[in-house]
């Protein structure tokens, strides 16, 4: 799923915040209400938490919600709400256009440095002394730099136009005077914006997780986000765009990993990557450990629930109380059909991957040793992992070395490629005395029916294999583990199965009565 919404989101967001805290700096005339002042810095998040410490009221929890975004999504406030950030992301932004060739790697994390940081802000704050916080503030820092600086730049530039406009007898735009300059005032503010866009340049968003205190306080929160990035290894293929991008140098294409302490939430990976390697999810998913087995099930349990079939709504209703006892395994590996059998499939498969690729069950999966030394790596028949789509002969027509001969679909729908096996001691209507009937509900030929069972008000299946194309959506359906209480016996050489039979639905209708249908 493509994600790249998501920096559109968060630039669009990042530039209200910005042009509107900016213009409290810089309104010249006065026309912005004290009272909106209160809303537009309500989420700032040291003079939040400050104003929080002198007077608990509703309106100074700004800092309360960016803590709970923070434990939801990661350092939404240092890409989004923080307008220093977002002047940093301007300079990043003019950096690359006049260093086009410079690409950034993953760099180490100086933890320790940045931490340190962090303790030393907050025991000045328990000795009740705000001065590290007054100078390393992103916020404070945002304000210093427009008041101090960009201020007096737009009010000589406004009292040239004013002059200009007023030769002409204009009088739309009115002189002002900066009130209060003080050159010593302004020697820390012009440094900080010059090691600032130093920083910036060279090491990207290298400020926000080595010297701010907010970053360091957000990025330990971000540990325990609901949501974060990470690396699908999956899909990855090691390009290195996304590390190229990372305004935090916290991604490892390597080792594919991601130090989410440090990453700023800008999404730049997710617009960049060209599959799904990176991805935003709920980090609680890690948590869970599956078996291989049972992973792929549910994962594709979630696909096919959607639309693909039904199959997987009958295997998510139906929930096995018991393990099956009976161990299931056919004799040989299924070929797909149109191999005609093992040997010919064998004997002309290059194991090119491009019918894996196509099918869209994901049933075809790459061997090891199942077709023996000689057939590693040439695709089988997964009945676990997925089944043969009744109505799809896509691997045929991808086939490039005609190991899968040509068909057409009606004559693919007779392929025998093996034929269906009940074991009753595993069927959960034989163990649980529960009602299921996945197998057939799922069988495209009705190879698979369910009779009742004697003296109990139950069905049970009941298999016709000369009807089975041994398409496995019985097998992929059959709710039982570690075993199948129905599977798909493999066979060597191809056979034909008989039409499935057609059911004619007899209805009587009364011509007398209005409406019959």
């Amino acid at each position: 799923m493509k994600l790249s919404y998501l920096k559109k989101i968060r630039t669009v967001t990042s530039l209200l915040f910005f042009f509107s805290i900016a213009a409290l700096f810089l309104d010249l005339s006065g026309v912005i209400p004290p009272s909106v002042f209160d809303g537009i810095l309500f989420l700032q998040f040291i003079p939040s938490l400050l104003s929080f410490t002198n007077v608990i009221a509703a309106g100074a929890t700004g800092f309360l919600i960016i803590i709970f975004l923070t434990l939801i999504f990661g350092r939404v406030y240092c890409s989004s709400v923080c307008p220093l950030g977002t002047l940093q992301d301007a300079v990043i932004y003019i950096g690359r256009k006049i260093r086009k060739k410079r690409r950034f790697k993953f760099a180490a994390s100086l933890k320790i440095f940045r931490y340190s940081v962090l303790a030393l802000v907050l025991v000045s704050l328990l000795f009740s002394s705000t001065l590290l916080i007054n100078l390393l503030d992103p916020y404070s820092n945002f304000g210093r730099i427009f008041s101090d600086i960009i201020k007096p730049v737009v009010v000589f530039g406004n009292n040239i136009l004013s002059g200009l406009l007023e030769s002409f007898n204009i009088f739309l735009i009115y002189p002002n005077k900066v009130k209060g300059f003080n050159w010593i005032t302004i020697i820390y503010p012009v440094l900080f914006v010059v090691i600032l866009i130093i920083m910036s340049i060279r090491k990207e968003r290298l400020f926000c997780n080595t010297i701010c205190p907010v970053g360091a306080f957000l990025g330990l929160l971000s540990k325990f986000s609901f949501y974060k990035i990470s690396i699908n290894e999956d899909d990855c293929t090691s390009c290195g765009l996304c590390e190229w991008v990372c305004k935090s140098n916290c991604i490892d294409k390597k080792a594919k990993s991601v130090d989410f302490e440090r990453c700023v939430s800008c999404y730049n990976c997710l617009s960049v990557c060209p599959k799904d390697g990176v991805i935003f999810s709920s980090s609680s998913k890690k948590e869970i450990k599956y078996s291989s087995s049972k992973r792929d099930f549910i994962r594709n349990t979630a696909v096919y629930f959607i639309g693909l079939t039904g199959i997987a709504a009958a295997q998510v209703k139906i929930i096995p109380t018991k393990e099956s006892t009976v161990p299931v395994k056919s004799k040989y590996p299924a070929s797909p059909p149109g191999g005609g059998s093992t040997e010919h499939f064998n004997s002309y498969c290059t194991a090119c991957h491009l019918c894996i690729s196509a099918c869209p069950t994901g049933v075809l999966q790459p061997t090891f040793l199942e077709y023996g030394f000689l057939g590693m790596l040439q695709p089988r028949m997964d009945f676990i992992k997925g089944f043969c789509n009744y109505e799809c002969r896509i691997c045929l027509d991808v086939c490039p070395t005609e190991a899968l001969i040509k068909k057409d679909l009606a004559s693919k729908k007779l392929i025998q490629i093996g034929k269906v096996k009940f074991v009753k001691d595993n069927c959960i209507v034989e163990t649980e005395k529960k009602d299921c009937g996945a197998c057939a509900e799922h069988c495209p030929t009705k190879a698979v029916k369910m009779v009742p069972v004697a003296g109990a008000n139950l069905f049970i299946p009941e298999t016709e294999d000369e009807y089975c194309i041994g398409c496995g959506a019985c097998e992929y359906a059959c709710p039982t583990v570690p075993y199948k209480a129905i599977y798909v016996e493999a066979s060597n050489i191809h056979g034909t199965a008989k039409k499935p039979k057609s059911e004619k639905i007899e209805e009587k209708i009364d011509l007398k009565e209005d409406f019959p249908f």
